[in-house]
């Protein structure tokens, strides 16, 4: 089966581009005051009001390198659902919408967290697979 067969909502993060499936993505807002949290995932930063909803914010750039967070904050917010539950991504930039389908992966590239890949002009983009990313801190209870 097909996924991403309604687009995905490229963004970046750091000098990464990534393709966020737009069945999970709620939308996107300026991300005001996060409020620090503790949490045994590095790449959360905290907590947040997101167009009036309390969610955790996670780093997309830290969680993707396995790192902590920059000590600057972004002013970029991705809202997505994923499993029932919300929560939003801090990015540098939400860049594009793309209407298209998702590729397999390339045989012999390794793209961790990634279902498949999407065409785009700078060359090809990994499309998240956000439920497994979302499974990783149901697990350990990090948010």
């Amino acid at each position: 089966m097909s996924r991403a067969h309604n687009g995905f909502l490229l963004v970046r993060t750091g000098k990464r581009r990534v393709g966020l499936e737009l069945a999970h993505v709620l939308g996107v807002a300026p991300l005001g005051s996060v409020h620090p949290v503790p949490s045994v995932e590095s790449a959360v930063r905290g907590v947040a009001n997101v167009q009036g909803k309390m969610v955790p914010v996670i780093h997309l750039g830290a969680l993707l390198e396995g790192i902590s967070c920059p000590s600057e904050q972004g002013d970029t917010g991705v809202l997505v659902s994923v499993g029932g539950r919300c929560l939003c991504l801090e990015v540098d930039e939400a860049e594009l919408l793309v209407r298209d389908r998702a590729l397999p992966v390339p045989q012999g590239t390794t793209l961790p967290w990634a279902f498949g890949v999407a065409k785009h002009a700078g060359g090809l983009v990994p499309l998240l697979d956000l439920p497994a990313l979302s499974s990783r801190f149901m697990e350990t209870g990090s948010i």
